[in-house]
């Protein structure tokens, strides 16, 4: 079946997986991506694919760039958005703009132009934390930090636009996503890449927040299946069930490198931070959707990726643009601290 589809957000991270995936399969789809192209949404994520999509630079927080962009699709897969936890403790401001304004700007240019399916992509943090079992679709939203309070914000406007004025829309909520094109402020990329330059990787606390670790491209094949069979109105919670603390996932990463675990320095915690996160995917999977990726598997596939692509995340490591935990952790500034 021929679809245009809008990706908003389509040269960050999980937007160029996406859009990588969908390429690949249906390629009788016609994609357009809408991109602010800031620090982590990157033209160089979809430079081998460029001259098979549409490409809008522009702002989802600026009604006439939404316009311009949706006026002649049938889907939209919101995926523009500020994502990092350290970021929104010093500027929330911006998360407020793009994330929740920007949901606003696409729903009301989704409502003009009549779309069949209006995708958010949200995450699991708009949960909070929970210390023991998994949350379910239907438990209440409790963000703790500005980020997940700006995604569970945009969550709300969905859907009520889908209850007000019974615009298509349906909510994935995924657990932490790893793999290739990551900006190197994220845990998984910043271990990599300070291990393999021998870099001491500082941890919050004693490192043992607990997050399940999602390969892109299963959440990227999860969010396809929602977008052709998911019900509009609701949310499906996307997780791998690969439940780590976070010093879990960088002995691994140090093993895989054969780097030796004093790179490791444990520093100050970060306000309001999260304890552990977990999801029931009883949902989703009803839809024939599973984790194909073991976590060991994922992270060999990630490491072979970022040695293999130096030139990419160099320039954003020398930049010095990714230590923001400095402004409430007390630590210099050589001290990033991955999440």
């Amino acid at each position: 079946m021929q679809m245009k589809v809008l990706v908003t957000g389509g040269a960050g991270f999980i937007g160029s997986n996406f859009v990588h995936y969908l390429l690949k399969k249906h390629p009788e789809y016609e994609i357009s991506v809408l991109d602010k192209l800031t620090y982590a949404g990157r033209k160089e994520n979809l430079q081998d694919v460029w001259n098979d999509i549409s490409f809008i630079k522009g702002d989802v927080a600026k009604r006439d760039d939404v316009e311009e962009a949706m006026k002649t699709c049938d889907s939209v897969l919101n995926f523009a958005a500020e994502t990092h936890v350290d970021r929104s403790i010093v500027e929330a401001g911006t998360f407020v703009l793009t994330d929740v304004l920007g949901t606003y700007n696409l729903l009301e240019a989704a409502r003009k132009f009549g779309v069949s399916r209006f995708v958010q992509i949200s995450t699991d943090e708009v949960y909070g934390h929970i210390l023991r079992g998994s949350f379910k679709e239907t438990d209440k939203l409790s963000p703790r930090n500005p980020y997940s309070a700006s995604k569970a914000s945009a969550e709300l406007l969905c859907q009520a636009y889908f209850e007000t004025h019974n615009l298509p829309t349906i909510i994935t909520r995924s657990s932490n996503n790893y793999g290739p094109n990551q900006h190197p402020e994220k845990l998984v990329a910043k271990t990599i890449i300070y291990a393999m330059l021998e870099r001491q990787i500082p941890v919050y606390g004693k490192g043992e927040n607990v997050r399940d670790w999602l390969y892109v491209e299963d959440n990227c094949e999860a969010i396809d299946l929602v977008l052709n069979n998911g019900k509009v109105g609701e949310a499906y919670n996307i997780g791998a069930n690969q439940e780590m603390e976070n010093i879990q996932v960088i002995e691994t990463i140090l093993k895989l490198t054969g780097k030796p675990k004093n790179l490791v320095r444990f520093i100050q915690d970060r306000p309001g931070h999260d304890w552990r996160y977990s999801l029931n995917t009883d949902k989703i999977q009803e839809l024939d959707w599973k984790p194909k990726t073991m976590f060991k598997k994922g992270i060999e596939k990630t490491l072979e990726w970022y040695s293999q692509n130096v030139g990419w995340w160099k320039p954003i490591v020398e930049s010095g643009k990714i230590d923001f935990h400095e402004s409430f952790s007390g630590s210099s500034r050589n001290e990033a601290v991955p999440q």
